[in-house]
């Protein structure tokens, strides 16, 4: 059964099935094209989100405005008590109707009720708007590894209480 989370808006905020792949595709190939290049990781991810995040003990969000997919981003396990908050993307139309926050307060309470301690990501610092959002959601800079993404160069972190 889908979990639906509560919205002051015509926004619900809805867990991924296999009618929205097109959508999370899409919804994320257009803003990777924007700023940056398709990575092999990247198509890995889109094209197949059952088997590379959902199999895998993760999960998917997708916002929906009026039942159309406007919204979306994953929670990517990587080991027991810690997800990856990845493939965050808001439909250009749709931008600056707090989705992005949303779509992140919802995901933040999805691991925390898989009993997740912490959320990190890796991102661009040309993408201003998505790290001060991060921020806002209590996301913390930490030191950058290595990552499977050419164009990651920044890593935040949330301690989950």
């Amino acid at each position: 059964m889908a979990q639906h989370y509560n919205t002051p808006t015509a926004i619900q905020i809805v867990d991924f099935n296999p009618f929205y792949g097109k959508a999370f595709y899409d919804l994320n190939h257009e803003w990777i094209s924007k700023y940056f290049v398709m990575e092999e990781a990247d198509n890995k991810s889109l094209s197949d989100p059952q088997g590379y995040i959902i199999n895998k003990g993760g999960y998917i969000l997708m916002a929906l405005f009026n039942g159309e997919p406007v919204g979306t981003c994953a929670l990517i396990k990587d080991s027991e008590g810690v997800f990856e908050l990845a493939k965050m993307a808001v439909a250009p139309k749709m931008q600056g109707m707090k989705i992005g926050k949303m779509l992140g307060e919802a995901a933040i309470d999805r691991a925390r009720r898989a009993g997740a301690y912490k959320v990190y990501l890796v991102s661009n610092r040309r993408l201003h708007t998505a790290l001060s959002l991060y921020e806002r959601l209590g996301f913390v800079e930490v030191p950058m590894p290595p990552s499977i993404y050419e164009r990651a160069d920044i890593k935040m972190e949330l301690e989950l209480k």
